[in-house]
């Protein structure tokens, strides 16, 4: 719990219809929490099969000893591949929390947070090669405006990104504070923090490609998953949850649901909740990173 508060815990859990005998694939370990809750409910015929690039959630998994745990330390975006690697064709259940981490959040060094003075780094795989100091520095005008309004949503993203390349002709941005001396200057009165948050995720979301590898990893699910198998996501932002709500409503990201010459649709998935399961007030009021919580269940077909 000190790692990482996990979100919608039991909803998640008995979203997944867990049988003790059942495969399934947490593909965002992290602290380890929702894994915890899925081996908890295995035999010695049950398996779950973690994910997560992060080093220190790797040192996490390394302390689960069950016979029913193995961990993977990669992006999921490649999942299916491992499972083959790992004698595993299909799943009864595949879980994802897209959320940062508590203990990311809370470590000054992985500069996600702008409660912090640190590096622009926000790597959520600390072996690779672009940081969020590098985005800032050597971005073009244009990509940086680009990048915060597409990822951020930002309505003076043209502004903010000439102000960040006039800043760096003089120096190299290369702390949280450096940034933040740019941005509190353009946010609109009274909420410095939210600007501040939308700028950060924008950059988040750049560093590690994290639209791109969700879209990947949600269409791999389609052949991984068992007739009747559960996938459930917990997304945190607008961005993530629209293409969430797409693609196991419609089986696409985008446009409508494609049919066959007599009509039918043509989807991998029949969504179980037709609106988001969200965090009760007694969860929010503990752990108030569940109130931008939006967890989607769907069925494989």
């Amino acid at each position: 719990m000190t790692y990482h508060r996990p979100v919608l815990l039991q909803e998640s859990i008995d979203a997944l219809q867990v049988k003790p005998d059942g495969i399934y694939v947490d593909l965002t370990f992290g602290g380890g929490g929702h894994a915890l809750a899925i081996v908890e409910k295995l035999n010695d015929g049950g398996l779950l099969i973690a994910f997560d690039q992060d080093s220190d959630a790797a040192e996490n998994a390394a302390r689960i000893s069950s016979k029913s745990f193995r961990f993977i330390k990669s992006n999921f975006r490649h999942f299916d591949k491992f499972l083959k690697a790992e004698g595993v064709g299909k799943a009864d259940g595949i879980f994802a929390d897209l959320g940062v981490s508590s203990h990311q959040i809370d470590t000054a060094d992985r500069g996600f947070s702008t409660r912090f003075d640190g590096p622009l780094d926000m790597r959520m795989d600390r072996s690779a090669t672009k940081t969020a100091r590098q985005i800032i520095n050597t971005y073009s005008e244009e990509d940086l405006h680009k990048l915060f309004g597409m990822y951020g949503e930002i309505r003076n993203a043209r502004t903010l990104a000439a102000a960040i390349v006039a800043a760096r002709a003089g120096n190299q941005i290369k702390t949280i504070e450096d940034l933040k001396g740019i941005i509190h200057k353009l946010a609109p009165k009274a909420k410095d923090f939210k600007y501040a948050a939308q700028v950060f995720q924008a950059l988040r979301i750049e560093v590690n490609n994290e639209l791109e590898a969700l879209k990947e990893m949600l269409s791999r699910t389609v052949n991984v998953l068992k007739p009747g198998g559960r996938l459930v996501v917990i997304s945190y932002h607008s961005l993530e949850d629209r293409l969430v709500k797409n693609f196991l409503g419609k089986g696409k990201f985008s446009g409508e649901v494609e049919k066959d010459v007599f009509g039918n649709q043509l989807k991998p998935f029949q969504p179980v909740t037709r609106k988001p399961v969200v965090a009760s007030e007694a969860e929010v009021s503990e752990n108030n990173r569940a109130r931008s919580a939006r967890m989607r269940v769907a069925e494989k077909i």
